[in-house]
């Protein structure tokens, strides 16, 4: 059976077949819930105001989902407020707090019970105005100070977004902008390249952004004020979106979108917005020709905070950085790091043919407080145990997490793994440096071969060390270890930051399996990929070498092969904005056995401590070796007298983990793909 809910400021014409959303009940004192009674008051509620909540459920912004709000009020996230201007009800929510779903960002907002095609009638009205948005975050990032008003929403398939309705204001304006997004239903299974376009309204649209952290653009001259009225419709028809939006003293605006055929299908299309925006975080993907058609939507309405704490390096357009107070949400309001907005009155209207969204809820309520392991994400986990950033080793990883050191995230687009290890911890017992680092449990020689995958982005390197310590400010991403003889290293995966750097470098070393049996004369040849190799380090202990040019940034994705086949080393590097490098290594013949073999390079950095050996003429042959992937930290707090290359001297908190992570003294890594499996003949 269809529904109609409506106001009369909206439909000015005889009373239709409905519910009248308009009712001055605040003289009527409510029922008390059983359930809900401690979060009950007396006098109105928001039913009392708008009277169609009997067709929605309540997310609240602690990720809850309330279910029905007939008649329910929450004084943290959901209630009433009056004013000259009438009766109110307040969706309010802070930065930080629990999710719901797969989103980054807290909300307090219905989510429609019934879904419907794109092809029948829908509407939505509401009248509002925006109280407050966050108060703190980065200006560079497209979402911060910004929050969501109303929405359409896909129950099914990727469960993308056709409609956003945004307001954005950045501090110290008057005035914000008010714009709409449409995202695209991306074509293929990967959704993480999905994008969204941004139209203006009142003000700019979303890809208006600051210089840095605390600039911003200047004020819009035709904005929206906080507590300034305005008035969106979104109607449906045959799979067209038209939207109207108005506002006393501003022009009406109007615009139309095709939900059903998409205009996005080839990389020609991508707009320059897109272009400028999204695809340089690897957001470039296409959508599918026929877009939304036979897809379930479903309208959503009320505040969708779009600021959240998440650091600017994980996705630089969805993370704001924004202060939390660590979560807690009293802290968070008394500061403004949250958003408010109020409703006067709001209605829908769909078709007989909608169906129910409980499929919908099913797989998004509690979402953020499941446990989703990482070899879910990478499912090659039963292949390799674990050793933890406390020393702990773990055999069975197929169902383990660590929240520590080992665990999964979302960046606001895909799913990662997450590798994390403090500066100084327990180690392994040859080495100095902590790891949370897969082992591989098949062993092969290099002539059997081996690969090893994996797509990756750094996200943090220790922020102390002494630059004159060619090991600072490192991390080991990837690895070859031999488990025989002298257990060196063929190869080790570097990526190297120096503070106050944007970019870093990645670089590759081979260890040399010394000849003899004394190993301490052993050392490393490193290669650079982008940036710098191992050897370039600081002129004093905290002055740091130039920036390099073709470096990559945290945050930034890269991804690596390792091939090994009849003895020889494959390595291949990629990333979408550098140039693609390949290099290859004899692993079974030396080129390292006598003295004057020795790279100027290695005279430069290891000869001065007294690595100065030579190497076996058949290198690593016949030598039982394994691959390793993850985090393993470089930077210690060893003492730079003891060794120039590897002791960095780093603060370490006295061990204490929890310090080191509050104040940048770890290293943190996350792969979203990666493989492991037999040696290939080369391409």
């Amino acid at each position: 059976m269809s529904f109609k809910i409506f106001k009369s400021n909206f439909f000015p014409y005889p009373l239709m077949l409905g519910v009248l959303l308009f009712m001055n009940c605040a003289d009527k004192t409510k029922k008390e819930s059983d359930t809900k009674s401690d979060e009950m008051a007396q006098g109105s509620n928001p039913h009392s105001i708008i009277p169609f909540f009997q067709h929605w459920n309540l997310i609240l912004g602690d990720g809850s989902n309330v279910g029905l709000a007939t008649d329910y009020e929450h004084k943290d996230f959901f209630y009433t407020e009056s004013d000259d201007n009438g009766d109110w009800v307040v969706f309010k929510t802070p930065n930080a707090g629990n999710t719901h779903g797969t989103s980054n960002n807290t909300r307090t907002e219905l989510a429609q019970l019934k879904k419907w095609s794109p092809m029948t009638d829908a509407k939505m009205n509401a009248t509002l105005k925006v109280m407050n948005v966050s108060t703190t975050g980065d200006a560079r990032v497209a979402s911060t100070y910004s929050v969501v008003v109303g929405q359409i929403h896909s129950a099914d398939g990727h469960e993308n977004e056709p409609l956003k309705i945004f307001y954005k204001k950045f501090p110290g304006h008057e005035k914000g902008s008010v714009f709409w997004h449409y995202e695209i239903n991306t074509a293929g299974v990967d959704n993480s390249k999905r994008w969204d376009y941004s139209y203006p309204i009142w003000g700019y649209d979303f890809s208006v952004v600051g210089t840095n952290e605390n600039t911003y653009p200047p004020e819009p001259e035709d904005g929206i004020a906080l507590g300034e009225e305005f008035s969106y419709e979104v109607e449906i028809k045959k799979g067209m979106m038209h939207l109207t939006f108005s506002s006393e003293g501003h022009e009406t605006k109007t615009f139309t979108k095709n939900l059903i055929s998409s205009e996005y299908v080839n990389r020609s299309d991508i707009p320059e917005q897109v272009n400028k925006l999204f695809v340089p975080i690897g957001q470039d993907g296409l959508e599918r020709t026929e877009a939304y058609t036979g897809e379930g939507l479903f309208f959503k309405l009320g505040t969708y905070n779009q600021t959240n704490g998440k650091d600017p390096k994980v996705n630089k357009v969805w993370c704001s950085g924004a202060e939390t107070h660590g979560g807690d949400l009293q802290k968070q309001y008394a500061d403004g790091n949250y958003a408010e907005v109020w409703f006067k009155s709001a209605n829908i209207t769909i078709s007989d043919d909608a169906i129910s969204n409980a499929g919908y809820f099913e797989a998004n309520d509690g979402m953020s407080t499941k446990t989703v392991y990482p070899n879910e994400v990478i499912p090659f986990m039963d292949k390799f145990k674990i050793l933890l950033g406390d020393g702990t080793t773990v055999e069975d990883i197929t169902e383990f997490e660590h929240k520590d050191f080992f665990y999964t995230v979302i960046d606001g687009t895909r799913r990662w793994v997450v590798y994390k290890t403090p500066n100084s911890g327990v180690t392994s017992k040859n080495s100095s440096n902590t790891r949370t680092e897969l082992h591989e449990k098949r062993e092969w020689t290099p002539e059997e071969g081996g690969k090893l995958t994996g797509t990756c982005k750094v996200m943090q390197v220790s922020v102390s060390g002494d630059a004159r310590v060619a090991a600072s400010y490192s991390t080991v991403i990837g690895q070859i270890h031999s488990g025989e003889g002298h257990e060196n290293e063929p190869l080790k995966i570097f990526y190297k930051k120096f503070p106050g750097h944007t970019k870093g470098s990645v670089f590759w070393n081979y260890e040399i399996n010394t000849a003899g049996d004394d190993n301490a004369g052993r050392w490393d040849f490193s290669t650079p990929v982008w940036g710098y190799d191992l050897s370039v380090v600081g002129s004093g202990k905290n002055d740091y070498p130039a920036e390099p040019k073709d470096g990559i940034e945290l945050g930034e994705e890269f991804s690596y092969e390792i091939n090994v086949y009849k003895g020889i080393m494959y390595l291949t590097f990629k990333s979408d904005k550098h140039e693609t490098k390949t290099f290859t290594k004899n692993l079974i013949a030396s080129e390292y056995v006598n003295k004057s073999d020795l790279p100027e390079q290695t005279r430069r950095l290891f000869v001065p401590i007294g690595q100065d050996g030579t190497e076996r003429a058949t290198a690593y042959s016949g030598e039982l070796n394994y691959f390793k992937q993850g985090v393993y930290n470089q930077t210690n707090g060893k003492s730079p007298e003891t060794n120039m290359v590897w002791s960095t001297g780093a603060e370490t908190y006295g061990g204490d983990i929890a310090k080191q992570y509050e104040n940048g003294s770890y290293a943190e890594v996350w792969f979203r793909e990666a493989t492991v499996g037999p040696g290939t003949p080369s391409k």
